[in-house]
């Protein structure tokens, strides 16, 4: 025989469920409108046909099988082709950069949540390091040309302290110019959730680690990373996903002379070959898309969180 209160919790069961859709439906459809829709006609016209004149709305892969051929064999000279050079250089891009901003991120979160003791100057120094936030990607990546050029402030130090009797060239416009403004734009992107996870510790558990008798590295290794692999995740997830879809950073620092898959698609567009544009990008999502499953293996994200 059911109680009264078993009946009523049955009675207003499906009440809270409509309204769950209901709170859910808003960002249902942002998450229709700006990406299944515009991803589902990206994928579309990937399969599009295409001359110097017109687009041709007809099912090919001819786009897909364009990118890799040649691929199956090496070229000449005993390269790669095109396609997969291109992208081992920019996963060598990504890798470097996401391994120097996991440094520098760490260090400056474990710094703010640990070293910092006051609530204030926390807040103080949090703010001052999204100071290169306030102005845009271009200008903060132009103001390195005054510092790294063959005549800049860098070179003249160099020479004039007796470093180097000529102007150093792999300053600027090189791949150590891109990977340098590649950390300068991105490393924010890695510092704030290794921040957030930090703060969430108990700090109970670091007193308990030094009761035991763990020195300082014993406790940064054995607790504070494992409880920050969260933020180091999401971190993560972040830099890789845009320094392997930029071509802003790498045309602008490497003196249009480098080549990155996003550059490629950017230089597609141009010449207003969307099809070749779009299956280039969908193979970019999808490798991207298989980088990050890799690192949600490591963590389950949804638990952590």
């Amino acid at each position: 025989m059911s109680t009264p209160v078993a009946s009523a919790h049955t009675a207003t069961a499906p009440t809270h469920t409509v309204k769950a859709w209901w709170q859910a439906l808003p960002f249902a459809l942002v998450f229709v409108l700006f990406f299944l829709i515009p991803l589902a006609l990206i994928a579309m016209v990937s399969l599009w046909n295409f001359n110097e004149y017109e687009l041709i709305p007809a099912v090919t892969f001819r786009n897909y099988l364009s990118l890799f051929e040649g691929c199956s064999r090496l070229t000449d000279n005993g390269d790669l082709c095109v396609t997969l050079s291109t992208y081992i250089s920019t996963l060598k891009f990504c890798l470097l950069v996401w391994g120097i901003t996991l440094l520098i991120g760490f260090s400056v979160a474990y710094f703010l949540a640990f070293h910092v003791r006051s609530a204030t100057m926390q807040t103080v120094l949090f703010v001052l390091c999204t100071v290169p936030f306030w102005t845009s990607n271009v200008i903060r990546m132009i103001s390195w040309v005054p510092l790294l050029g063959r005549n800049g402030l860098v070179n003249q130090g160099l020479i004039g302290m007796g470093v180097v009797d000529q102007p150093v060239e792999w300053l600027l416009f090189s791949h150590f110019s891109v990977v340098l403004a590649f950390v300068h734009l991105y490393t924010m992107f890695m510092i704030v959730p290794i921040f957030n996870s930090m703060m969430r510790i108990d700090r109970s558990l670091l007193e308990a680690a030094s009761d035991a008798g763990d020195t300082g590295w014993q406790t940064l290794w054995n607790v504070i990373v494992p409880l920050s692999r969260t933020g180091i995740l999401i971190g993560s997830i972040f830099v890789i996903t845009i320094v392997m879809g930029d071509f802003v950073t790498i045309g602008v620092m490497g003196g249009q002379q480098i080549a990155s898959i996003g550059k490629i698609i950017q230089v597609q567009t141009s010449y207003l070959q969307f099809p070749l544009a779009a299956a280039n990008a969908m193979i970019l999502l999808a490798v991207v898309l298989m980088i990050i499953w890799g690192l949600t293996r490591l963590v389950d994200i949804r638990k952590e969180l």
